[in-house]
């Protein structure tokens, strides 16, 4: 209607312009009303806010750019684009606000600068918020990882030597270990990595506070996959006895030379030892949340087993599990997962019964001649990585077993918020079905008596001045 409006324009003004477009003429050829009609500003172009999807691993909202953005280097473009579909999508507000008009050509150069005054204070005190946020440059962090050269210290220092976050690992164990822990280090300090890895030793019998004030000061996080295994016929208060001393010396070096790292404990039996540890700390007058019992394995297990039975691919099945780090402490609770909700509640018996046997599964497919090493390893990290991503301002959520409050017991396996300075959060337990209920209570009774022997130790032992 608008070309044939133009054409009779056009033809009553007897000019030779044939064409109804009105850029196919020279500008003396276009009527006045038609120039003015071709003059007018085009309006505004409407910006539609990118979409954001709530991601399940900490229940914020982010758009794709950034969540691809987090999860570039640890899964592929396919497997990222899959998780967004996963993801569920934050509901748009009905009322859009307003753009605002632009100013009159007309308005007092005063009014504008009065206006421009006004709104410099908003964009300094947003700009100034922002700053605030700006998270710690990643890759200045110092890590140790105490028994780096055994089974399971030596994947473990390789996989966090691999941690962008990671500036400088130190590798320490005693001169019985397998390999001298200058060996591990100048093996990895071969990789195209960042970090820069250095090995420290020390002889049996000896103390570690007289060792390790070089390889433990500065130090942001300190995992200890230490200790003795058990041996036939040592009973689970041996075992505790040796491995609490070995712990006790690491702990009372860290407690000197970096009080402020955070220490990652896998040193069984850690329903024991993570208690007495912690205690220890708070005699001294230092945090006991900076002692963390790792007991990731068992999540990463229960995630595997769920993706086995359904399926699923394991990376986007994130079962909870909450209690201790051994037999029927280990409670995984399927119900709140929405993958491992979808099997029949007659599995999940010897499903759950699979998760707390796991580690004699390993043992006995290696005939006894060694336990899960590398799997322990993965968990280590994965936790590692989650303590060093929350110190860098990501927040990030894992299953961890510290100092608690969510049950009538001092100590607890369950969901917490890494962040700035290490936990800082633990969340509740949820809700729980009966089955889970009454193994909840099960699994309590047994980690009361466990966590009493930790406490008991604390009451007779001191961390050196």
């Amino acid at each position: 209607w608008l070309k044939k409006l133009l054409l009779e324009r056009c033809q009553r003004s007897h000019l030779p312009c044939v064409q109804p477009n009105p850029r196919s003429c020279t500008p003396n050829q276009v009527p006045t009303s038609h120039r003015r009609l071709s003059q007018r500003p085009a309006p505004p172009l409407v910006t539609m806010a990118p979409e954001k999807r709530v991601d399940p691993e900490d229940g914020q909202a982010y758009t794709y750019d950034e969540l691809a953005a987090y999860y570039k280097g640890k899964y592929k473009k396919k497997a990222i684009e899959a998780y967004w579909e996963t993801c569920t999508a934050t509901k748009k507000s009905k009322k859009g606000k307003k753009e605002e008009p632009e100013p009159k050509a007309k308005g007092k150069a005063k009014s504008k600068a009065k206006a421009k005054a006004k709104a410099e204070p908003k964009a300094k005190a947003k700009a100034k918020a922002k700053a605030k946020k700006e998270p710690k440059p990643a890759g200045n962090f110092k890590v140790c990882v105490c028994g780096g050269a055994g089974g399971i210290g030596q994947p473990l220092s390789l996989l966090m030597s691999m941690d962008p976050n990671v500036k400088e690992l130190c590798i320490f164990d005693l001169n019985v270990a397998m390999v001298p822990p200058a060996g591990v280090a100048a093996d990895l300090s071969h990789l195209e990595r960042k970090a820069s890895v250095k090995g420290y030793v020390m002889e049996v019998g000896k103390k570690p506070i007289d060792f390790l004030e070089e390889c433990l000061t500065g130090c942001d996080l300190v995992l200890v996959p230490a200790g003795m295994p058990r041996k036939p016929g040592m009973t689970r208060d041996d075992l505790f006895k040796t491995n609490a001393d070995i712990a006790k010396g690491i702990v009372e070096a860290c407690a000197k030379f970096c009080p402020k790292a955070v220490l990652g404990m896998i040193v069984n039996p850690v329903n024991s030892v993570v208690p007495a540890m912690a205690e220890l700390y708070k005699k001294k007058g230092l945090d006991p949340m900076k002692i963390v019992g790792i007991t990731t394995l068992d999540v990463v297990r229960a995630n595997k087993f769920v993706g086995g039975i359904t399926g699923k691919n394991p990376n986007y099945i994130s079962v909870p599990v909450i209690g201790g780090h051994a037999g029927t402490t280990i409670m995984p609770v399927f119900s709140q997962d929405k993958v491992a909700a979808t099997i029949d509640a007659e599995k999940i018996p010897d499903l759950d019964k699979r998760v707390q046997d796991a580690g004699t599964e390993v043992v006995n497919a290696k005939d006894g001649k060694g336990s899960a090493t590398l799997s322990m390893a993965y968990a280590g990290a994965r936790l590692g990585k989650a303590v060093l991503a929350g110190l860098a301002g990501k927040r990030r959520v894992e299953c961890a077993y510290c100092k608690s409050d969510v049950t009538d017991l001092p100590y607890f396996a369950q969901k917490v918020a890494f962040g700035e300075g290490g936990i800082t959060k633990v969340f509740p337990l949820g809700d729980l079905n009966e089955y889970e209920k009454k193994r909840l209570e099960e699994a309590k009774t047994q980690l009361k008596t466990e966590i009493e022997t930790g406490l008991k130790y604390a009451e007779s032992n001191e961390l050196a001045a």
